[in-house]
Order: structure tokens, then sequence, then C-alpha cells
């Protein structure tokens, strides 16, 4: 059995759900479609999105201001449509999860009300490998209350000539200085998923407030946020949760926060649904997530989320999330005699569904051109010298996999 006929023959034994995804033509190589490993830049479209999304703009077209109401997705509730989803996805209730704005928007949002710094507790932990817009984001909160970056931003950064974050490392971090912790839940860069339980359990002995960022964790691994006792969290929906590019995110606040005297930045959408059309000055927020919502929801920007969100309900993230353990264990295989350096932890319950490889003699982004114009591979580069690949279990292959392997032999060889 040559290499590629295994492949074939693992396809067919635990075959995913291709046929649900909309795959780009391939602009090099001997296969029509692309092997797509980017996912977790941007997710493959569902092909029921546009269908879907149509019938949302029709009825606009059809009914005019009376869709809030007559629509057959009534657009003055829709955003009810994707909590269920959402919060069975995070693990999460309903009452703590909405989706809403963009993922930085929404971090910005929770500070206000998680970031109380005072003069002996202000520091914000982060990742020194941080997803640039996080580390923006927590400089930009602790300037505006007064403090110097430099001094008020703890980055954590792995052991001399290790590439991942040990938790002991991260916890021994968590001193009585520190109001914040937000990390992402799985690292961008190098694929590594944190122990958020231990961690969270370990903020608040500090005395800190715990957030995750889970633009990369939503849709690849199991979450328990309620259970872990998470204060807040936020994720973005267009990495594997395939909601178009810009999607919008989604908002997790745990149920003790709720109906509380947290302060927030209210608007329209953060007043209570039955009292809103009163149209009194003052608002009067429910005990939920939706506290936090400020505008109304743009319905079709959050078309393509629920169209997504469903997928996964009817799926489940447990039976991802072990397509996802195997093939990437399987990429993981084939990868292992070639010149390249894996940066992600090789221990499968320290990783979601991506391989980083640090790659020498060319730069990854130079790399990933070759892969897609001379292969038809897509992967995402991280410059000078990171190759991300994603294996997402809901539409990628073997025969990707083995396809990627084979072209990244060629060009390092």
């Amino acid at each position: 059995m040559t290499a590629e006929t295994e492949a074939l023959s693992l396809d067919a034994a635990d075959a995913g759900h291709r046929d649900l995804f909309d795959v780009p033509p391939a602009q090099g190589g001997d296969y029509p479609e692309v092997a797509y490993f980017a996912g977790n830049s941007l997710g493959l479209r569902p092909t029921a999105t546009r269908a879907e999304l149509l019938e949302d703009l029709d009825a606009w077209a059809a009914l005019g201001v009376e869709g809030h109401l007559d629509a057959a997705r009534p657009w003055l509730p829709y955003h009810e449509l994707l909590t269920g989803p959402a919060s069975r996805l995070v693990g999460a209730l309903p009452s703590e999860t909405v989706v809403m704005n963009s993922l930085t928007v929404n971090l910005h949002l929770l500070m206000v009300s998680f970031y109380r710094p005072t003069r002996s507790r202000h520091r914000i932990v982060i990742e020194d490998a941080a997803f640039p817009s996080d580390s923006y984001a927590v400089r930009s909160q602790v300037a505006f209350h007064g403090y110097d970056a430099e001094d008020a931003v703890i980055r954590l950064r792995p052991r001399p000539g290790e590439d991942s974050l040990r938790t002991a490392d991260v916890v021994e971090q968590l001193g009585g200085d520190v109001a914040l912790v937000l990390l992402g839940g799985v690292n961008y860069l190098t694929g590594e998923l944190m122990d958020i339980p231990t961690i969270t359990k370990a903020g608040h002995a500090a005395g800190a407030v715990v957030g995750w960022d889970l633009a990369h964790a939503a849709g690849n691994v199991p979450l328990a946020l309620h259970d872990w006792d998470v204060d807040f969290a936020a994720w973005c929906s267009y990495k594997y949760l395939n909601s178009g590019p810009g999607g919008l995110a989604g908002v997790f606040v745990h149920e003790r926060h709720l109906g509380t005297d947290l302060p927030r930045f209210e608007g329209w959408w953060s007043t209570e649904a039955a009292t809103r059309f009163e149209m009194t000055p003052e608002s009067r927020p429910p005990a939920s997530a939706d506290a936090w919502q400020v505008s109304n929801p743009p319905i079709f920007s959050m078309s393509p989320v629920r169209t997504s969100l469903e997928i996964f309900d009817k799926i489940g993230i447990e039976v991802l999330r072990e397509r996802s353990v195997r093939l990437t264990a399987y990429l993981e295989k084939l990868l292992a005699s070639l010149p390249l350096q894996v940066i992600t932890p090789t221990d499968p319950a320290r990783r979601g569904a991506q391989l980083s490889l640090r790659v020498t003699g060319m730069r990854a982004g130079e790399l990933s051109r070759r892969l897609r114009f001379g292969y038809g591979v897509i992967a995402d580069a991280r410059e000078p010298d990171v190759l991300r690949l994603a294996p997402v279990p809901l539409y990628s292959t073997y025969h990707d996999c083995w396809r990627a392997a084979t072209a990244l032999a060629e060009v390092m060889g």
C-alpha cells in the first residue's frame, strides 16, 4: 500500500464533513481542490451559508421594516437564535452567552467591567506570544487608567530553549499585584492549548480576575467555561467557526457576575427587551450577558454565524475533537522525517488542530507561496520562520495531510 493509498483508506474509514463546505479550486498541483490548512486563520464557507443569508436578505426586500417581527427569522430577537448553540459550544449557560461585535471590541467592553485597577493591584498577565491585537488592547487599557504599560503588562515567556509555556510557570507569575489574567486558550502561534481550569483557579486564588481569548479555541477544542469558573471570555467566529471574514464574535460572562453592579458601557440593546420600546432614558439591563450588548445586531452578519453554529450543534464538538486528535497525529507522523521543527506540543491534550513548523532555508511566506501555487496546498505563514498547518476536522482529510507532507518534502528537500 502506498502512502497516498493509505491516506485515502483512512478517509474512507474516518470521513469528516467536507461535503458541507465550499472548498476553493487549486491554483497549482495535480488536484482540482486545495488542501486547506488555514482554517485557524479563516475557515471555509459552509455551503448552506449563501442560501440562508439570501433568505434573510430577501426578507428585507419583501417586508422592509416589518421584517423585525414578520420575517421567517424575525430580526428583533435574531441574536437569540445564536445564543443556545454558542453556549453549548463553549460549555456555558445561555444566560452567560451572547454573540456581538468583533473580538477586540468585546475584550475592551469586558475590560471596562473586569479590569478595575488600584495602585497596589493593577498588572495584567498575557503571553509574550499573544496575538498582537490582545497586546494592543491590554496596553491601551492600562494606559487609559494612568499606568505605564511597560511595567503593568506582564508578558509570559517560555523557558530558554522551549516554545510553549508551562502551566506551573504561569501560576508562579500570578502575584498579589495582578488585577487581570488574560491569556489565549489556544496560542495562535504555537497551537498550545492552555490548562484553562488550572490557571483560572490559580488566578482566583491570587485575587485576580481571569478572562480568556478563545479565538483559536472556540470550535477547536471542548470548553467548559461555566464549570471552570472563568470570569469572562471572548472569541471570534471566522476561524474554526467558519462565519466569514470579520464575522461576529462571542462573549461569555459567568453567571455570578450577572445582575450585579459591575460597570458596563450601555446602549440600545443592553436594556431588557420587554421594555425596550418604552423609550425611557434609563437602561434596565437584564441579568444576562445580553446586558453587555450596545447596539442592535447586524442581521446579515449574524446569519453566517447562525448557519455555522447549527453545524457544530448537529455534529458535536466532542466528536470533532476526537477526529481532530487522529487527524493531527497523522499529519505529525508524516512530517516526522522532514527537516522541520514542530514547535507545537507533542502531547495531543496540550494542542488543538494545529501544527506550527519552524522552517529554515527560506522565509515562511515564500514557503507558503510555493506550496499554494506549486501544489495547491494552503498554509498560513507567520514571518519570519513559522508555517502553521491546521487540519480542521470538519473539512480536512487524511489525503490533504498526505498532500501537504509530500509537498513540503519536495520543497524543503
